[in-house]
């Protein structure tokens, strides 16, 4: 079993959300699963260009760094995605890769996979970092587990509550990928999801040929 976890802060080795990402792995590992990080922070993923080629024949046509971060995430059995908060949002570096992602949900690439999102911020915010990873996870057709974040005004208690929220977070992602646990609305949010996209996909089938067959060989959509 292997569990990846993305990291974003520009702050690299003294960002506080690694911390939480550090306790998650730990966490995974105790509970028998193989980890990996990947700092999208260090690595190149230029900014989407809207080009939909990734729609047509299903890789993107960008030649940098990003199809080796895909490779590891449509290998892995559970995605931990992390982030600061930047002005209630993720940092752009997290964001550029979301966005050269949007394959993933057009694709429903992380389909039997499970996900966990942490942040950390200031005086709040939180919520709203975690509510753009948990939708990405979601809308890719990802179950989400749980999250955890913390934030500085809490002072080390906080912190420390942090961590062992994500310690617990990683374990349990171990857990739920062994049990093939369920959770009934997310699931049917994407039953109800790909409902009404599939419409969207059969009307573009030309422009996104390789979207309208994956579609096709999942079952989702009759040919």
């Amino acid at each position: 079993m292997k569990i990846i976890a993305i990291t974003s802060s520009p702050k690299g080795k003294n960002s506080l959300t690694l911390r939480l990402v550090n306790a998650a792995l730990e966490g995974a590992r105790e509970a028998g699963a193989e980890t990996e990080i990947i700092d999208v922070a260090r690595k190149k993923v230029n900014y989407c260009k809207g080009c939909v080629n990734c729609y047509k024949v299903g890789e993107c046509a960008q030649k940098d760094e990003y199809a080796g971060i895909k490779e590891k995430l449509l290998a892995a059995d559970g995605i931990i995605l992390s982030s600061p908060n930047y002005i209630d949002g993720v940092t752009a570096q997290l964001k550029t890769l979301l966005d050269r992602s949007a394959n993933f949900i057009h694709e429903q690439l992380m389909d039997g996979k499970y996900g966990v999102t942490l942040t950390t911020a200031g005086g709040g915010g939180d919520e709203k970092v975690l509510a753009v990873m948990n939708a990405f996870i979601n809308k890719s057709g990802g179950l989400v587990v749980g999250s955890a974040s913390f934030l500085a005004a809490q002072g080390p208690q906080g912190m420390d509550a942090g961590i062992k929220k994500a310690h617990a977070l990683g374990m349990d992602m171990v857990a739920a990928i062994k049990e093939k646990r369920h959770y009934p609305e997310q699931e049917a949010a994407h039953k109800e999801w790909r409902k009404n996209f599939s419409q969207s996909v059969k009307y573009n089938k030309e422009n996104w040929a390789h979207n309208y067959q994956h579609w096709v060989e999942k079952g989702w959509l009759k040919a």
